[in-house]
């Protein structure tokens, strides 16, 4: 997909379902030409590309594994020119259970998606943003990452792990007028939370001092933003949307 004059193109990881589906559609009311990547959930890309058409925006979905080299490396020839100058890393998922309980797989794909995803990811993309000496970075990261939660270490240790990253990175591509940031997303109205059990989602809200779930357009509004001219001058920083939970 080639963007049109005036027309950024942007890439969201995980970007049909949930928090990243909300993102892809307000970075193309924001005017970008939109990418969307997912793992394997067909019908939700369908779903996407559908209800984008039938808004009038530019939105394209692609199959890609980000924790795949070979699949990272050749979505991102097919994107080198002109290449993306936003790029929105959210893919990742839980597998919550207590650490002692849990299998080497659930701790190694977790990280995988967010930490091991992130770097095939962002060493493709920042090339052509660094020769066009512009670019949007923004993570999504997590409470847990922050504050740490029972029966989550290996996704508190891949969102925690993220944080590090979007910080490194922020001062290695500053040089080239690139931000980086994250935004750290609380308790979230998803289809993933609410596959929750019901006592365990009112054991969250309880901590959540505003009393309620967000939505994931508060999240993809915050996200809008970062990627914005307006936010030229926001770099290394982690933004909490979370309800006063990180507070």
């Amino acid at each position: 997909m080639n963007a049109g004059p005036g027309r950024p193109q942007a890439l969201v990881t995980g970007g049909t379902r949930g928090i990243g589906r909300a993102i892809v559609l307000a970075l193309a009311e924001a005017g970008h030409e939109v990418t969307a990547t997912y793992a394997h959930d067909d019908c939700a890309a369908a779903a996407l590309g559908a209800e984008a058409a039938s808004r009038g925006l530019t939105v394209a979905t692609a199959r890609c594994d980000v924790t795949d080299a070979d699949q990272v490396a050749r979505f991102g020839r097919d994107h080198a020119d002109p290449g993306f100058r936003v790029v929105v890393h959210n893919a990742g998922f839980f597998r919550d259970k207590l650490l002692v309980m849990m299998p080497a797989r659930d701790f190694d794909e977790v990280i995988a998606v967010a930490l091991r995803g992130a770097y095939l990811v962002l060493r493709q993309a920042l090339r052509p943003m660094i020769a066009a000496r512009a670019g949007r970075v923004v993570t999504i990261v997590s409470p847990s990452g922050l504050l740490g939660r029972a029966g989550q270490t290996n996704y508190a240790a891949a969102k925690a792990g993220l944080c590090g990253l979007t910080r490194a990175l922020a001062r290695e591509v500053a040089r080239y007028r690139i931000t980086v940031n994250a935004v750290s997303a609380g308790l979230i109205d998803t289809p993933a939370t609410a596959a929750l059990d019901a006592g365990v989602r009112a054991d969250l809200l309880r901590d959540v001092p505003l009393g309620r779930m967000g939505r994931p357009e508060e999240v993809a509004s915050v996200v809008r933003f970062l990627c914005a001219d307006a936010a030229a001058y926001v770099t290394g920083q982690i933004v909490s949307v979370d309800g006063g939970l990180s507070t």
